[in-house]
């Protein structure tokens, strides 16, 4: 039995926000935490992928079974919403690539997270970038062809360190960005205990007419380059509370800061779509200082910057070149 493994890195978005999507330039995260997918082949006479999915607890669950030809679900779940969600992936991956998995075998799939699903980390988007490499497609035209986003997530899939973002008119522009305060260790992202929707939160934004998006994409790129420069920590903190302020006026939106944290000490930001997942938070106190503080709170997921944030850049080739091969020969198998 032939097998292929594929990987993506979940994403943390610092600056841009729902901006992003209108071109506002971008500080994104890859997180040391992502998702793997094992793809196994078997001949057969009758073709069938079998799915299963695993959560960070070694659990599955998600599992279902699929015919090649159109992807239909052969399960009693063929309802279930994620069901239709893969199977829309499939068949995209499908028109994107005519030859995906075309051949007399039996597939068997395994997803497994390296974070539970709550977090926010991009269960979605690591799988959009997993199934890409698999099927030898596009993973942006995939994502838009399905979930719709700005991308910076299939960036962060890719990547070995921290990344500029930008959409541009001739599609997404990232490269990798010497983002590595010497205060790193004063920062720390902690989980709100709820999971934005993130379509939701895009189909917010795009409702947002009266908002003068030229004039804040402007002032959110100019902290871009504070936040990237930034040698103090109160010079950072300056900056995420400028961030904060400007995204509060335009779309008239509560931080977080005022939501549930107005006696912290240090600055508070969210991260991606506000109302979930997780907030970044400075402290010029001890981390056991800060994680008291949120533990008090109720808030028990509480990672240092150097725990959660992926910067390794010497291995960016490698993986790169590790991931094209991969594709390739999931292509030549087909």
């Amino acid at each position: 039995m032939s097998e292929q493994m594929f990987y993506g890195h979940g994403k943390l978005l610092l600056t841009g926000e729902y901006f992003i999507l209108d071109g506002a330039k971008a500080i994104a995260l890859p997180t040391k935490l992502g998702q793997r997918m094992r793809v196994k082949y078997r001949p057969t006479n009758k073709p069938i992928l079998f799915w299963k999915s695993f959560d960070v607890e070694g659990n599955c669950w998600f599992e279902a079974q699929f015919e090649l030809w159109h992807f239909n679900c052969l399960s009693e779940n063929s309802d279930q919403q994620e069901v239709i969600i893969l199977q829309k992936i499939l068949r995209q991956a499908r028109k994107q690539n005519i030859h995906f998995l075309r051949d007399e075998l039996d597939v068997h799939v395994e997803t497994s997270l390296e974070f539970p699903l709550s977090w926010g980390l991009g269960s979605s988007s690591t799988l959009i970038y997993n199934i890409s490499q698999w099927a030898y497609v596009s993973p942006y035209e995939l994502l838009q062809k399905t979930f719709g986003g700005s991308g910076y997530d299939i960036a962060c899939a890719q990547s070995m360190g921290p990344i500029s973002y930008q959409l541009k008119t001739n599609g997404p522009h990232w490269e990798t960005l010497n983002f590595n305060p010497y205060f790193k260790n004063q920062l720390y992202f902690v989980h709100l205990n709820k999971k934005q929707n993130s379509r939701e939160a895009i189909n917010f934004y795009y409702q947002q007419a009266d908002v003068d998006k030229t004039l804040i994409i402007k002032q959110l790129n100019d902290v871009f380059f504070k936040l990237q420069s930034a040698q103090a920590l109160k010079e950072f903190e300056y900056a995420l509370f400028e961030h904060e302020n400007i995204i509060t006026q335009a779309l008239k939106m509560k931080r977080a800061y005022d939501l549930y944290f107005s006696d912290y000490w240090g600055a508070i930001k969210s991260l991606g779509a506000w109302g979930g997942d997780f907030v970044l938070a400075t402290s010029d106190k001890s981390p056991e200082q800060t994680k008291e503080y949120f533990y008090n709170r109720g808030y028990r997921t509480v990672i240092s910057f150097e725990e959660l944030v992926l910067q390794n850049f010497e291995k960016l080739g490698e993986l790169n070149n590790f991931v094209v091969q991969e594709a390739v020969d999931a292509t030549t198998n087909l």
